[in-house]
């Protein structure tokens, strides 16, 4: 005996104005009894602060308290009866947001973070009275912007004009690369659309020392208010390699980055949170030293890196 959810979307993308639609099927060798099939469907934002972060002490990792977005919308499908046996499919429509229903909160973007989740699921449960457990399933659907919220394409791109050179960085260098030298320039769209890539180029002007790789890191900030205090981390979303081994000088590399689904959203500013994005060029040139150090963080800086960190507004576009 089992239960699934179907969406009708295999994506399971919907807007907070559509319906969201499906069918429960239940598997069954022989008829059951039940006290009424249900489905709800729930949002919410789930705020955690992973200990040691900033030094945050465990008591303020409860303080985090979850949003509410929607908070179980129920329906009742069918009332008290049998379901024969064999395969049964019962179809189901639902809205997410009434017409001029007040919401307890905005309805943000699903987003899969570190320390934020904005998720969204609908549950439907099959009620067998207290001699049996109840047949429930959950199943995640994702949830992005209304059109009417959301601007116009095309998203003009504002690009920033980068340079990399030994003034630039904060940190230790090699003493061969802070006396030789390097110079690299390029340019980077610092506002983007979820369902375009980030675009950009550079171009290595010189060197003294010859290059190992050229990598951009898309990082995600986090930021929860907890109490008076807000915590901060910032993580790796993923990482293109825009050249390996040393290039030619004066030569236009280009860099595209495809935006992962899920693990980005439009950038998020409200009261008890915060969702931000950055780009972090990375250098890395070739080193004995490096090799002994070939897991270490990225964006963590070291003798034989050279970076950039520039801020990347994501946007929903129609």
């Amino acid at each position: 005996m089992s239960v699934e959810l179907k969406l009708s979307r295999i994506n399971r993308v919907y807007r907070p104005s559509e319906l969201v639609e499906g069918k429960i099927i239940v598997k069954s060798s022989s008829s059951i009894s039940h006290y009424g099939i249900r489905i709800a469907v729930d949002g919410s934002v789930n705020l955690q602060v992973r200990g040691g972060t900033a030094g945050v002490i465990e008591t303020l990792v409860g303080a985090a308290k979850p949003i509410s977005i929607l908070r179980n919308k129920i329906v009742e499908l069918r009332p008290a009866g049998k379901i024969a046996s064999g395969i049964t499919e019962i179809p189901f429509s639902m809205n997410i947001r009434q017409p001029r229903e007040d919401n307890l909160e905005k309805f943000y973007e699903t987003f899969h973070g570190g320390n934020i989740n904005i998720q969204y699921l609908v549950t439907v449960d099959i009620s067998r009275g207290y001699l049996y457990k109840s047949l429930s399933t959950t199943m995640e659907f994702i949830v992005e912007s209304d059109k009417a919220d959301v601007i116009e394409r095309p998203v003009s791109p504002e690009m920033v004009v980068f340079y990399i050179t030994q003034d630039t960085q904060r940190h230790p260098l090699l003493p061969q690369l802070k006396s030789g030298g390097f110079r690299i320039i390029g340019k980077l769209a610092t506002q983007c659309s979820l369902s375009d890539p980030v675009s950009g180029e550079l171009t290595v002007e010189a060197s003294a020392v010859p290059i190992s790789s050229i990598d951009i890191h898309l990082l995600r900030v986090e930021s929860i208010l907890l109490g008076d205090k807000i915590v901060t981390e910032k993580s790796v979303v993923q990482t293109t390699q825009v050249a390996d081994g040393d290039v030619c000088h004066n030569m236009t590399l280009p860099i595209h980055v495809i935006l992962p689904r899920l693990l980005t959203c439009p950038t998020v500013s409200a009261g008890p949170f915060s969702i931000e994005f950055k780009v972090v060029i990375v250098i890395t040139f070739q080193s004995e030293v490096a090799k002994l150090h070939s897991k270490s963080d990225p964006t963590t800086p070291r003798l034989w890196l050279a970076m950039e960190t520039l801020p990347l507004e994501l946007v929903r576009t129609r």
